[in-house]
C-alpha cells in the first residue's frame, strides 16, 4: 500500500511513518496543502491508495486541500485532527472525505481505517456498479412524501429541489429507503453501506445520519431506535 501523509510536524510524520512502514505501508511525506497536491498529481509511479490529511496546515485549511484532492482524485482520504466537533465532522464528510480520526488515536484503530476505505475504493474499482448505483439498467424512482430518490443517477430530489449527497450519504439514504419504516440494525448500515464490520465505523454513521437530516430539511425521515438502529418515516402530510 502507498500512503501519503499530509503533516507539518515533522516529529510526528517520523514516529507514524515509522509505525505505518512495520506494518508494510510505504510513506511519503507532504508537509503542506500545495506540496500533498503536487504529490497526487499523475506521474509515472504507483498511485496512493490513502491520503491522511491533518487540518492544521501551515499554507492552507486542510478543508480546503481536501475539496481539491477530490475535485481531481478518487484517492481515500482520511482527515486525522484535533477538531473532534460534530460540524467539523460533517463538514469534512461533506467535502469527500471517506473518514475523520480525532486526535489523540490508537494506532491500531488508524491502521484499521486505513485498510477499511482501501479496501472499500477497491471494491468500487472492480465493481464499478457500488459506487455509480447500477449498470446501465433502466432508471428506478423511490419516492415517499415529498423525496424522491433516482437510483440509477443517484440524485435525490426533496420538493422539487436538487440535494447533493456525498456518495455515503446517499447509499445510506438508499438502504433505508428500499424498506420505509423498518429498522435497520447499525451492525447491517454499517455492513452494507461502509461494507465493513468494525465497530469503529459507528461514530461515522451517527455524522452521517446527521448530515443527511440537515440536508434534506426533514429532521425526523430519519428516526433513531435507541439502542438498535435507525428507520425512514415516511411524512404522512
Amino acid at each position: 500500500m502507498r500512503l501519503l501523509l499530509v503533516e507539518d510536524d515533522d516529529r510526528v510524520a517520523a514516529a507514524l511513518s515509522a509505525v505505518l512502514a512495520k506494518h508494510g505501508i510505504d510513506v511519503a511525506h507532504a508537509r503542506g496543502g500545495e506540496e500533498a497536491l503536487r504529490a497526487l498529481l499523475p506521474d509515472d509511479g504507483p498511485p496512493f491508495d490513502v491520503v491522511l490529511l491533518d487540518l492544521g496546515l501551515p499554507d492552507q485549511d486542510g478543508f480546503e486541500v481536501c475539496s481539491r484532492i477530490r475535485r481531481g482524485s478518487r484517492t481515500p482520504v482520511i482527515m486525522v485532527t484535533a477538531r473532534a466537533d460534530v460540524r467539523s465532522r460533517i463538514h469534512g464528510l461533506n467535502l469527500g472525505a471517506d473518514d475523520y480520526v480525532v486526535k489523540p488515536y490508537d494506532t491500531g484503530e488508524l491502521l484499521a481505517r486505513i485498510h477499511a476505505v482501501s479496501r472499500r475504493r477497491a471494491a468500487e474499482d472492480r465493481d464499478p456498479a457500488r459506487s455509480t448505483g447500477g449498470t446501465g439498467a433502466a432508471r428506478r424512482t423511490v419516492r415517499f412524501g415529498p423525496v424522491a430518490i433516482e437510483t440509477s443517477t443517484r440524485q435525490v430530489v426533496v420538493d422539487g429541489t436538487q440535494v447533493a449527497l456525498t456518495r455515503k450519504e446517499f447509499d445510506l439514504l438508499a438502504l433505508l429507503a428500499q424498506r420505509p419504516g423498518v429498522v435497520f440494525r447499525r451492525e447491517q448500515i454499517i455492513s452494507e453501506v461502509w461494507r465493513t464490520n468494525w465497530e469503529g465505523t459507528g461514530r461515522t454513521l451517527e455524522v452521517h445520519v446527521a448530515s443527511l437530516r440537515a440536508k434534506l430539511g426533514l429532521p425526523a425521515l430519519i428516526e433513531t431506535v435507541r439502542g438498535v438502529g435507525y428507520r425512514l418515516v415516511v411524512p404522512t402530510d
